[in-house]
């Protein structure tokens, strides 16, 4: 089986999977795995940053709130339809990245994850601030109603929003991977891996690198406002810097510089705090620090990295053509 064949048939099995899934899950389950595919979409543009740009951020948590609650605030104060919201939200979070990166021009590696960390830090506070509680509900955070699913279609509010998610999700990928493959892709990936180099062949550096911040910023704001969507809950506690750490550990584990990674890492994210839980309710977060050092330690390139790894072996394997008796290997004179 050659890599093209390989690629083709798990796509298409994870396609499968994912439309059968939510019609044999139950209501909780099919909530988790939504939640894994709004998460897949804030891995995705943290990947972009830090995978693909070199640009370290610990702050993505700050994003994903500021497009949470641009969904709850437009839902439930301007009543505008929940759908019209998620581009809003990614608009707004845009611009927030685009800005927040100006400055951030000159700091790299460790002194740019400080900025980042301290957005996430302040954020949640800032929600809290007095004079902005009245559109934020302080403490005591926003909640609005779960939409239905429209028309005649026949799925429950649960299997909807999933559907809902997914239909984001997927034109996401896909920009992202034909962007990665573009000019513009290449010009990212320069930039990480030699930034003198890339300034020296005409790459606007500081321009591709806020760029690539604002995009970033963008899909973790998509992917809050439909995290708003599915919880029908925002408050400040809702993004702890925890969440921002819980990103970086998931491209991490699913595979740096991994589109597919992304997914990967989400689901990583979403269901080893629960196993963690559920093996011990004494201790949860040393059973997840265990699990984190055995995947680093197993897994040094990530789930993807498995993967690609598993992919060449299969490359190696195919059977070599055999020299026929007339000529060339597996060339038959006529």
């Amino acid at each position: 089986m050659s890599k093209a064949q390989l690629n083709v048939y798990s796509l298409a099995a994870v396609a499968i999977a994912l439309l059968v899934l939510p019609f044999t899950l139950s209501n909780y389950h099919v909530f988790q795995l939504t939640m894994i595919v709004v998460y897949a979409i804030a891995l995705l543009g943290l990947n972009l940053l830090i995978g693909y740009n070199g640009q370290i951020s610990l702050g993505h948590g700050a994003f994903f709130a500021i497009g949470a609650y641009t969904t709850a605030m437009l839902v439930h104060l301007a009543e505008m339809p929940y759908w019209l919201t998620v581009p809003l939200a990614g608009l707004v979070c845009l611009v927030a990245g685009f800005l927040f990166g100006l400055p951030a021009l000159r700091l790299e590696g460790l002194y740019l994850a400080l900025p980042t960390f301290a957005l996430a830090v302040a954020t949640p506070q800032l929600l809290n601030y007095q004079r902005v509680a009245h559109w934020t509900g302080g403490v005591q955070g926003i909640m609005f109603d779960k939409p239905n699913a429209p028309g005649l279609l026949p799925l429950d509010p649960d299997q909807w929003l999933y559907f809902f998610c997914l239909a984001v999700a997927v034109p996401l990928y896909v920009i992202g991977w034909n962007l990665l493959r573009a000019r513009t892709g290449r010009a990212i990936v320069a930039i990480r891996d030699h930034p003198t180099a890339s300034a020296a062949m005409g790459i606007d550096n500081a321009f591709y690198k806020t760029a690539t911040f604002g995009v970033s910023a963008m899909y973790a704001g998509i992917a809050g406002a439909l995290s708003a969507i599915v919880t029908q809950f925002v408050a400040p506690d809702s993004f702890p810097i925890f969440l921002s750490l819980s990103f970086l550990v998931g491209i991490v584990v699913g595979g740096v510089a991994s589109i597919p990674g992304a997914f990967l890492g989400a689901i990583f994210i979403e269901f080893v705090p629960n196993v963690a839980s559920a093996i011990s309710d004494a201790a949860p977060w040393a059973v997840y620090g265990t699990v984190l050092i055995a995947a680093m330690y197993l897994m040094p390139d990530g789930l993807a990295g498995i993967g690609r790894a598993f992919a060449k072996r299969l490359g190696q394997r195919r059977p070599k053509p055999q020299p026929s008796a007339l000529g060339k290997p597996g060339r038959v004179r006529g």
